[in-house]
């Protein structure tokens, strides 16, 4: 009986524990499903927005690599989904959301092998072919129709804040292995050779080459590099230098042939001088030689000497 009564009692309190936990199991399956819902969508912007953004960058990718052939082989290249990052990645960089921003660029360079600081700023129709080991500084600027190959650096020197990167014009091709490096400008339409370390500003229309690297060509104004993608048709500016080098010796060689020619010849005329003069000096010494022989009186003979010295001796025993 006491038993029925403590149940009869708590009754009221079970229920409405039990109404709670219902509640609360309500609450939960709401919110699991708005996560499910945001998710879904989520993921569905993502697939749609993959897709408008292939099919935008698919017509330059085309043009600037003979191997894509089709608007869905986009998708599998590590340049458009760096560049399919970047953008919310610099969105938040922008907008003082940091860490968030790092970690989509952490995860693109992951995945991608290029990595790009969500500072970087990037124009339209960049295109980096195979892109492994691309790297993009936090100041870095890039133009429009820009072709990065792989390996590229733009970085900065040394620990200077500010602007500390390079800023790249717009139709610019950026060869393998490049390393731009510092606060220059690199001029709209140029070409920077493979392996290439420029250190200072590079005029529009250029071609540099070489370590550190060096203007060795001006384009027309017709030029676009990033579209013709010629990288081998360049000239070797340390051969040039050699070939210079050859020719003025060759010059020199013979100007000094000429100069030790003539040299000779007018030691010759010294030497034939020189000897005309010893004959002729010769010649005058003989000839006073012979006039003081014929002035000069002839010198004594033994028995003429002889007889002096008995004469001189005859007194001196004369007196003894």
């Amino acid at each position: 009986m006491q038993y029925l009564l403590v149940k009869f009692y708590t009754l009221p309190f079970s229920l409405a524990s039990f109404s709670q936990k219902m509640k609360w199991r309500n609450i939960k399956k709401d919110i699991d499903y708005g996560i499910q819902c945001v998710t879904l969508f989520l993921v569905l912007f993502f697939i749609v927005y993959v897709i408008f953004k292939a099919r935008e960058d698919a017509p330059f990718m085309k043009r600037k690599d003979p191997a894509c052939t089709s608007t869905w082989l986009v998708v599998l290249y590590s340049s458009f989904w760096a560049m399919l990052f970047h953008r919310p990645a610099h969105f938040l960089q922008t907008h003082k959301f940091y860490f968030l921003a790092r970690v989509i660029s952490q995860f693109s360079r992951l995945i991608t092998g290029i990595e790009i600081h969500p500072g970087a700023k990037i124009g339209k129709e960049v295109f980096i072919d195979h892109g492994m080991g691309v790297v993009i500084g936090e100041t870095a600027e890039i133009g429009n129709n820009v072709t990065i190959y792989q390996c590229v650096t733009l970085g900065g020197t040394g620990k200077d804040t500010g602007k500390r990167h390079p800023t790249v014009g717009s139709n610019v091709l950026i060869g393998t292995g490049a390393k731009v490096l510092g606060p220059i400008r690199i001029g709209n339409n140029s070409k920077i050779g493979a392996g290439s370390v420029v250190l200072e500003d590079v005029p529009s229309y250029s071609t540099v080459v070489g370590v550190p690297a060096k203007v060795i060509k001006r384009e027309g104004h017709e030029s676009v590099p990033a579209d013709n993608l010629d990288q081998i048709h360049l000239t070797d500016p340390v051969f040039e230098e050699i070939c210079s080098l050859k020719e003025k010796i060759a010059f020199l060689s013979e100007e000094l042939e000429k100069v030790e020619g003539k040299s000779i010849k007018l030691r010759r005329k010294v030497k034939k001088a020189e000897n005309n003069k010893t004959e002729t000096k010769k010649e005058e010494n003989k000839e006073q030689g012979a006039e003081k022989s014929q002035n000069s009186p002839s010198p004594e003979t033994a028995e003429e000497i002889r007889e002096k010295i008995k004469k001189a001796m005859v007194p001196i025993e004369e007196e003894n």
